[in-house]
């Protein structure tokens, strides 16, 4: 196995492929395993360090820690300060995620041709046919069995009462262990994080990975990526290490998420109005419903139970989250005594969520300290917020909870049924919502037109060779559903394209 890990200040490690791969998420990763399929010479080069299930941490702490940047401290600059979501580490989010398998719905396809003159009907196909094959390798299944804990069977009994669909989650898993710690990475190893498939494969094939090796800036020699340089970093101490260059036969794969790729263009020299324009993601908030009965809801699968009958018509996605009892602290008002009091209820409360389709857009920026995400939910997108928690409170109340706790500056903090108008009246200013970013879509839009858009219908970078975007960062619009599923196949579907391109 080729792995480089963090290296002392000294000789620089210097290194050619045919090609190279920024970031080992759900683009990254897939990429560099199609291609290493391909016949090619790969290398996967990742900010992160490279942890396997046993060294995984134990707390939500420690996962912020090890597994995100930044301690997890990544937040919106706009009217509210919201947490943005995010992993790093080998396999990316998908070491920190649920998992949660979606396949790309067909309006986006149609949406996409319409808006910005790419996908329609022959990317649907392709996708489609790239999805099944995923499906498989991955081992998506339904929640079943100990995976289904009682926080979701409470959720479906809810949904049915008040007649709208919802089912078991479908994940990318294989015979869940139901220990409830996606969050903080899978220690039974069941989820199928992409550091446990798609990576090792990489390697097998003849592929390398530097982890610890945030990447400067890409090599451009004319208009054609030649390379990447960049210096190693302690996963702890954050301090540099020794320097580092990859060189590229035939080209470089970006993909180090919505918010760094673009960041990573802008620092390399690329010149173009749309990069860090058009991001979008899901912006989200949950309720807690308490229930005479021990719920636990650390039991089963940390997201077992969905929802996407209100999708179309509310902009919104249902799921349930079990958050472990830290987080749960920090979602609860109150400190000191208060605090440890309503901390007692833990084993009663269960936790479910919704993702709001958002149609506002926010941009990407360097900062002073790291990445500055400029993004504030509209009016709008507020109201479809706010009609969820009231769908979600009511939900509660149909599976039985005696009353829930809205999380919602200006409210009570538990209301029972009969004070269900109060969320209904919550305000709409942000900052009144204790909500979270996740699922980061653009800042690298993909389009027809260079003036509007950074990469093509192909993910190739408008005006240089060699250069493609393979994440979440290509694409221009929200998808309403978890993006993993979109992602990875979007990223198979260009290194495939460059292949057949590629010459000898």
């Amino acid at each position: 196995m080729s792995h480089h890990a963090f290296r002392e200040p000294g000789d620089p490690l210097e290194l050619e492929v045919d090609w190279i791969v920024v970031g080992s998420g759900a683009g990254g990763a897939s990429a560099a395993v199609a291609l290493a399929r391909g016949g090619a010479r790969v290398a996967v080069v990742e900010a992160g360090a490279w942890r396997d299930p046993e060294h995984y941490p134990s707390s939500a702490y420690g996962g912020a820690r090890d597994l995100m940047p930044a301690f997890g401290g990544l937040a919106t600059a706009g009217r509210a300060q919201w947490p943005v979501v995010q992993g790093e580490a080998v396999g990316g989010t998908t070491v920190i995620n649920s998992a949660i398998c979606v396949r790309t719905p067909g309006d986006v396809f149609v949406r996409w041709a319409a808006e910005h003159g790419v996908g329609g009907g022959p990317m649907a196909e392709r996708i489609g046919a790239i999805q099944d094959a995923l499906e498989v390798e991955l081992h998506a299944s339904r929640a079943t069995g100990r995976a289904v804990g009682r926080s979701d069977v409470l959720a479906l009994r809810g949904a049915a009462a008040l007649g709208y669909d919802s089912h078991p989650t479908r994940r990318f898993v294989e015979d869940c262990a139901g220990s409830g710690q996606c969050l903080q990475g899978c220690r039974a190893g069941r989820k199928q994080s992409l550091n446990l498939n798609f990576i090792p494969e990489t390697l097998e094939r003849g592929g390398v990975v530097l982890s610890c090796a945030p990447v400067a800036r890409i090599v451009l020699e004319g208009n054609r990526a030649a390379g990447v340089r960049g210096r190693f970093r302690h996963p702890r101490t954050r301090r540099a290490g020794a320097s580092f260059q990859v060189r590229a036969r035939h080209g470089v794969f970006v993909a180090a998420s919505a918010i760094q790729s673009p960041l990573l263009l802008r620092r390399s020299g690329i010149r173009n109005r749309s990069l860090g324009r058009q991001f979008h993601a899901h912006p989200g908030t949950g309720l807690f419903g308490w229930y005479d009965d021990p719920v636990d809801m650390h039991i089963g699968a940390t997201q077992g139970w969905s929802s996407l009958a209100h999708r179309d018509t509310g902009g919104f996605k249902l799921e349930s989250l079990s958050i472990p009892l830290e987080l749960v602290a920090g979602r609860l008002k109150g400190g000191g005594a208060v605090l440890a009091e309503r901390l007692e209820d833990f084993r009663h409360l269960a936790m479910w969520v919704m993702a709001v389709k958002a149609e506002s857009v926010g941009s990407i920026h360097p900062g002073p300290l790291g990445p500055l995400v400029r993004y504030t939910l509209d009016r709008a997108d507020m109201v479809k917020m706010r009609t969820a928690a009231v769908l979600l409170a009511q939900t509660h109340f149909a599976a039985g909870a005696r009353w829930v706790i809205p999380g919602i500056h200006g409210l009570p903090y538990k209301i029972d049924a009969d004070a269900l108008h109060t969320i209904e009246d919550a305000p709409l200013d942000p900052r009144a919502w204790v909500a979270v970013l996740s699922h980061l879509f653009g800042g690298c839009p993909m389009g027809a037109d260079p003036a509007r858009s950074v990469c093509d219908g192909e993910g190739r970078v408008h005006g240089h060779q060699g250069l493609w975007i393979a994440d979440a960062s290509q694409i221009p619009t929200n998808l309403g559903v978890n993006p993993q599923h979109t992602i990875m196949a979007l990223a198979r579907l260009r290194a495939e394209t460059a292949l057949s391109r590629a010459t000898p």
